[in-house]
């Protein structure tokens, strides 16, 4: 068994055909799928989902692309929506400086909101860093300085300093299909830094397929090929590295039930 530990079930072609995605999954052996809220606005919706299978749970929160859309998000606010038994993590949040779709200072108090709110509950924090490693590891700690909180750092192909500093930290790293591209040499020596224990899978689908899939829309069942690159790319047993990274996520999102 594999875990797709990121997954945007709400998005893309993925909702015309669900029942066609959840099978190719677990004829994949992917028992378990993370679907993640980007838009408080489509909450239900994704909580609705992952409802409607007993292997798919998800999370509450607001993409920093949407601070400006959906700024002075509260902690309370995200822990009143952590109480069906489905929600096991808070995010997706963070800091994406490459885009610049919303002022920093807004992603930055929204950020905090959802690390004030997974402090409280105890649930994982679901951290998305593009082109903001260094204040990103500054807001980390400094909120980490006021009391831990477990998190993961997502669709992570950023620097190693900031694979060190999370690593430090207590995080965990999850890797989409981008490592499997040739152009991601440095992600790829950056993976070899990763403990085990410390290490998650994931899609982000319906975006960054892996290849052999590269360049059509991304699914749960398409987390097989980033698992067989990481295995063979480390010098792991594939059944090693899928038993590792599905105990990981387990133990991260204690929540969340084994099938």
């Amino acid at each position: 068994m594999i875990v797709d530990s990121h997954c945007h079930l709400n998005y893309g072609s993925m909702t015309e055909d669900m029942d066609g995605v959840m099978q190719r999954a677990s004829e994949a052996g992917v028992g378990t799928m993370l679907a993640i809220n980007a838009r408080l606005s489509e909450y239900e919706e994704v909580l609705a989902i992952a409802e409607s299978f007993d292997n798919v749970w998800c999370t509450v929160g607001s993409h920093p692309h949407e601070a400006e859309k959906e700024p002075g998000i509260t902690a309370d606010q995200l822990i009143e929506k952590t109480r069906p038994a489905k929600v096991v993590g808070i995010g997706e949040t963070g800091l994406d400086y490459f885009y610049e779709h919303a002022p920093r200072e807004l992603q930055k108090a929204n950020f905090r909101a959802h690390i004030a709110a997974s402090r409280e509950t105890g649930l994982p924090l679901i951290v998305h860093a593009r082109d903001a490693d260094e204040d990103t590891a500054s807001l980390m700690k400094e909120e980490m300085d006021k009391g831990a909180y477990p998190a993961v750092i997502h669709c992570f192909t950023a620097s190693r300093a900031l694979a060190e500093a999370c690593l430090e930290m207590g995080c965990y790293i999850s890797i989409s299909g981008i490592v499997t591209f040739n152009s991601a040499k440095d992600l790829q020596e950056t993976v070899k830094i990763i403990p085990l224990n410390r290490l998650l899978i994931e899609t982000d689908a319906p975006y960054l397929a892996p290849v052999p899939k590269r360049g059509k829309p991304n699914e749960p069942s398409y987390v097989k090929y980033t698992a067989e690159f990481l295995a063979s790319h480390l010098d792991l047993d594939y059944e090693e590295l899928a038993r590792a990274t599905t105990d990981n996520f387990f133990t991260l999102f204690s929540k969340a039930q084994r099938p």
